[in-house]
């Protein structure tokens, strides 16, 4: 899981880097629903909480979203997976390159602005 150190919100950037932080961590916990549901289907919301160490009402959320994106699909037994799972990941995975790319690209221009900066003073 993805610790990231929660600074008070001094500058408008904050709020930027708190939203891309928040919807990174729901991305994962999603994708460890996801991995856990892969590896014990049929499985339930309490062994779920019990397995992953999430309350009960974030592992409803996340399983009502994998349903409504049908990845999932509940039984009697618990939620599992669909025929759209495999693609999906493959997709994710892909997108996950792009948004790394992206991210260095940012990086590249932060750094380039920080030289610019020092060099002005």
């Amino acid at each position: 899981m993805i610790h990231i150190g929660k600074k008070k919100q001094s500058d408008s950037t904050a709020a930027i880097t708190s939203r891309m932080e928040m919807e990174i961590e729901l991305m994962q916990r999603h994708v460890e629903m996801l991995k856990a549901i892969i590896e014990s289907e049929p499985i339930g919301i309490i062994r779920l909480s019990e397995l992953l160490n999430y309350p009960q009402h974030k592992v409803r959320y996340s399983l009502r979203l994998l349903e409504q994106d049908g990845l999932i699909e509940p039984s009697p037994e618990g939620a599992m997976t669909t025929k759209r799972v495999y693609p999906f990941l493959a997709r994710l995975k892909t997108a996950l390159k792009s948004m790394d790319a992206t991210i260095h690209s940012v990086e590249r221009m932060l750094e380039v602005a920080k030289r610019e900066a020092e060099e002005k003073r």
